[in-house]
């Protein structure tokens, strides 16, 4: 294993040790559990970008506007 430091808000840290106590398991072991399980849950979902993605293109005219709120229209209807 690496060691790594990371901060947390003392709300959040105290609320991690609590848990962890009442689970029986150390704040190390809790956080490598839940970061193992969201990273899990990401690649289940796995949401393409469509600015890398061929499948995605704008059809139709060209917006005015495409340069200022290009995010908007590539991104808007995804999430």
């Amino acid at each position: 294993m690496n060691r790594t430091t990371i901060m947390l808000p003392s709300n959040l840290k105290l609320r991690a040790q609590v848990f962890a106590s009442k689970k029986g398991i150390s704040v190390g072991e809790l956080i490598r559990e839940s970061l193992e399980e969201k990273l899990l849950q990401a690649k289940s979902v796995d949401k393409s970008d469509p600015f890398f993605d061929d499948k995605h293109f704008f059809k139709g005219e060209i917006p005015r506007d495409l340069s200022v709120k290009h995010d908007e229209y590539l991104y808007d209807n995804l999430y």
